[in-house]
């Protein structure tokens, strides 16, 4: 016969009153974790007891139950029914549900507490979700679903926003094929065909980190912190009807702006409305542009404006605050950390004085007529206006001029034309960065590209050597002796000059850089003190000393450096030709060298915009090996160009790689001779050579200089 199967007996269910029940020494929990008794009291009181107490009968020492009974599994809930109790929130005599313990069970106390709490699955975050969004759905708001399970609002609206990911992609973390920190990544779009689109093309890299697939869905948007949407505000720009992406799991500093056509012009139309407040100053002109290219102004003159003093009141509140901040600190000058409300206050005064001191310019009626104004976004995101600009034929004639013209004018019978009013001409204008297609092969720099890197170099060149007089002075004495024992000087007293250089191609952030501000902060510094009489200015120059007089020189040289890279003429033509390109390049290089130019120092650093989306995927990876190694190369080797790029620009930060126009070129690098090759045979540098024919192979392996021959 089959043996029969022993059945299971569970306990007993029995209601007990509350005062015939006390708390076991068995129980394992000691330490205190989740939501707290007070908080378990109240969900009591909502709801009612959802989980019966365990208990065991207390016997006494013939072995016979007293009516008392201790508590092994079910603490927490016997402290939080005490609490209502204590409050007098629940009768003492409350039967409370209990599952009482067979006492002839060969199990111990300890053991059925420890099984309660480690066999306790805790609820996955899909069904929380789920559950939220059930409660939302019967009309719960996400105030009220926190309140009622003790959470913070933060985490059910987080909760309730894995509603915008794809089904698709909840199946698949259900499934444990992601993890939750993977899928509340994808939160920050709602657009579902992109989340799966971009889960799917991870499927074919290892590198599946959170970071990567935020930075794959919002590739297309602006972030909150760009000057334009600084400017513009979110308020303003999600009114207009922009979308902002938002990510509630991680800190987005404010999110990303989906709308870029909309914010520009968005930005644009406020920029117009301050400037039409503008004109109402009376200036001859106006341009407006999102962002003006370095050096847009070099070709005007400006108006010399008187600065507006302060007034008794501003000079009383600007002498407290000063007096203010050096007694803050003073007082905390040894500290490792400022308390949080004395930092405060020490930016507040900052922001003040700054504000102070940044006095407005007032200047004559007859002046502001023939000048103009350029407004724009500053790097911060705050309005910048820079008046004062004066075109060439707009420039004041000469006495000798106007006299001529009253001559003709009284010759012909004509009377002087009477002055008339002019409307402010507001002209609103941009510029649009170029869009360069993905090439897997080797190629070589872009030109446009290699024009705006050494134009950030000549720009940080300038800067060095306005700051070394010595070297200024060798180089303007070398410039000197070349002109005179090698060319004709003929002209004027002294044919000897320099020419202001300027950047026909430069890269957007050429105007923030480092070297860009401070040589316009030194340029405006000597511009105040000038004389702006000729003849004064001769005798200001006679009473200088030495040290002064060689750093105004070193300043005025540095602005005829030029290491800037164009592609010169092959073929004869009024441009610069191809060796002479050479010639100023290797000039550049030994004049960066006197000077021990760093372009890692000057402030560059390799970005998307800058650099990596401007090259192929080959360069990319090339600039990897060469700052991180081969197996940082192997980490992005499968990304698309663009997702190659942001990831380049994350490996490289802080290593300090430099493309190779911006490197210190070495000493034997020496420019060509006036006896050497000619033009028609021109061995260009290495970053310049096509690998398509570019760098050919040698009988021994080596690659060989390709020379382009002149038709």
């Amino acid at each position: 016969m089959a043996k029969a199967v022993q059945k299971i007996a569970l306990g007993s269910s029995r209601e007990i009153p509350f005062n015939k029940l006390v708390l076991s020494q068995s129980n394992v929990r000691r330490t205190k974790a989740g939501v707290s008794i007070d908080d378990l009291a109240e969900d009591i009181a909502r709801r009612g007891l959802l989980q019966s107490l365990n208990v065991r009968p207390i016997l006494d020492a013939d072995g016979a139950e007293t009516g008392i009974f201790e508590i092994p599994a079910g603490g927490r809930r016997y402290r939080a029914l005490e609490r209502l109790v204590k409050a007098k929130r629940l009768s003492r005599a409350t039967l409370i549900p209990c599952v009482v313990r067979d006492r002839t069970v060969d199990i111990s106390a300890e053991e059925d507490s420890l099984a309660e709490n480690v066999h306790r699955v805790a609820l996955h975050p899909l069904d929380q979700f789920r559950a939220f969004k059930a409660l939302r759905d019967q009309g719960a708001g996400d105030e009220d679903i926190a309140g009622r399970f003790f959470v913070a609002p933060a985490v059910v609206k987080q909760r309730l926003r894995l509603a915008a990911v794809s089904e698709k992609l909840l199946d698949i973390y259900a499934e444990d094929g992601m993890t939750l920190e993977q899928l509340m990544a994808f939160t920050v779009t709602t657009d579902r065909a992109r989340q799966e689109q971009v889960w799917d093309a991870l499927q074919h890299s290892y590198n599946k980190e959170p970071y990567l697939i935020r930075r794959q869905l919002t590739e297309n948007a602006v972030r909150a912190s760009d000057r334009r949407a600084r400017f513009v505000g979110l308020e303003s720009y999600e009114a207009a009807g922009g979308v902002l992406l938002r990510d509630l799991f991680e800190d987005d500093g404010g999110g990303w702006l989906q709308d870029v056509a909309l914010l520009d012009r968005l930005a644009t139309e406020k920029l117009t409305v301050e400037a039409e407040k503008i004109a109402g100053e009376g200036w001859k002109w106006i341009e407006v542009a999102l962002y003006f290219r370095y050096g847009h102004a070099q070709h005007l003159g400006r108006l010399n404006g008187a600065r507006v003093e302060l007034t008794t009141a501003e000079q009383a509140t600007f002498e407290a605050l000063t007096v203010e901040q050096a007694k803050l600190e003073g007082e905390f000058e040894g500290a490792e950390e400022l308390p949080d409300e004395i930092d405060a206050r020490l930016g507040e005064i900052e922001t003040a004085l700054s504000a102070l001191e940044d006095r407005p310019v007032r200047y004559e009626t007859a002046q502001i007529t023939r000048a103009g104004v350029f407004v724009s976004i500053d790097v911060d995101g705050h309005l910048s206006v820079d008046r004062g600009y004066v075109r060439p034929e707009d420039q004041p004639r000469s006495p000798v001029d106007d006299s001529a013209e009253d001559e003709v004018r009284a010759s012909d019978g004509t009377a002087p034309t009477a002055p008339t009013a002019q409307l402010t001409v507001i002209t609103v204008g941009g510029e649009q960065p170029d869009d360069d297609g993905e090439d897997d092969a080797i190629k070589p720099l872009p030109e446009r590209l290699v024009g705006e890197l050494t134009a950030h170099r000549t720009l940080a060149l300038r800067n060095a050597v306005a700051n070394s007089p010595k070297v200024a002075m060798t180089a303007l004495l070398h410039k000197l002796c070349l002109d005179t024992f090698q060319h004709s000087a003929p002209g004027a007293c002294l044919e000897a000059s320099v020419r202001h250089v300027f950047f026909p191609v430069q890269a957007t952030d050429l105007k923030d850089s480092g070297s860009a501000k401070t040589i316009a902060e030194r340029h405006e510094a000597w511009n105040t003190e000038l004389p702006k009489e000729d003849c004064a200015l001769w005798d200001w120059l006679d009473t200088l000393d030495e040290s002064r007089r060689a750093a105004l020189l070193a300043h005025c040289v540095s602005f005829g450096v030029n290491a800037l890279y164009e592609k010169g003429d092959r073929y004869g033509g009024p441009g610069i030709s191809a060796r002479g390109v050479q010639q100023r390049i290797a000039q550049a290089d030994r004049l960066a060298r006197a000077v021990d130019l760093d372009m890692v120092e000057a402030g560059w650093r390799p970005t998307v915009d800058n650099y990596f989306g401007r090259v192929t995927k080959p360069r990319i990876l090339e600039a990897v090996r060469e700052a991180k190694g081969e197996q940082a190369v192997q980490l992005i080797d499968h990304l698309k160009k663009a997702e190659m790029a942001r990831e380049a620009e994350r490996l490289l930060d802080g290593t300090g790689w430099l493309p190779e126009p911006l490197r210190m070129q070495p000493v034997d690098a020496q420019p060509p001779e006036e006896d050497g090759p000619s033009p028609e045979a021109e061995t260009l540098p290495e970053f310049l050579n096509d690998d398509e024919g570019g760098d050919v192979a040698s009988d021994d392996g080596d690659p060989k200089p390709v020379t382009i021959a002149a038709e």
